[in-house]
């Protein structure tokens, strides 16, 4: 069964919503040029109403701090010690698959080129350059729920990761495109 990460999780409703959905993973994003940022003490009021079936996962740009989190998702630092963590590379990395291979992470989340924004655009690239990459991958950038069924056939992802196209507004969740995502991932047969 492939995973699903509902990211950019900003308040205890939305969280609720997704994991009635049936999400397995919430994102909550530490980076401070997001829309979707959250303090420490933000991230903590809503995980402390979480059950711990779900994995919460702290996104990380350059700096690390556990604030609670099961997994550490990094992008651009190096690997945190002492903790789990997914390594988050764009899928046009120089090297991607060497890097994979020289990482110490439980998985890879592959994701659009998104320059200084770090992730999050809505934007897809060409899922043919992810499949065929070793390891677990997590697949992300620009999934929705008109497309993450074609992407999964395409790319036999360990996990799917969507955020803003399954947004009404910055930060802020559309849960009929929640459940939708999250049903559409179900029923993909591989």
């Amino acid at each position: 069964m492939t995973l699903v990460k509902i990211c950019g999780i900003t308040s205890l409703d939305d969280a609720r919503q997704a994991i009635d959905a049936g999400a397995d993973a919430l994102g909550f994003n530490f980076f401070p040029g997001s829309p979707r940022f959250l303090t420490d003490a933000a991230a903590l009021s809503i995980i402390d109403h979480l059950p711990a079936s779900v994995l919460k996962v702290g996104v990380y740009v350059d700096e690390f701090h556990p604030a609670g989190m099961d997994i550490a998702q990094m992008h651009g630092a190096a690997d945190p010690s002492g903790t789990r963590f997914w390594r988050a590379l764009s899928a046009t990395t120089p090297g991607l698959r060497e890097t994979i291979e020289a990482s110490r992470a439980e998985a890879i989340l592959i994701d659009t080129p998104a320059g200084p924004q770090r992730g999050g655009t809505g934007k897809t690239f060409d899922w043919s350059l992810a499949a065929t990459l070793p390891r677990r991958i997590v697949l992300a950038g620009g999934l929705g729920p008109g497309n993450v069924a074609e992407a999964i056939r395409t790319v036999r992802p360990w996990g799917v990761d969507a955020c803003s196209r399954l947004e009404r507004e910055p930060g802020k969740k559309d849960y009929a495109k929640v459940e939708e995502f999250i049903r559409q991932v179900r029923n993909t047969q591989l």
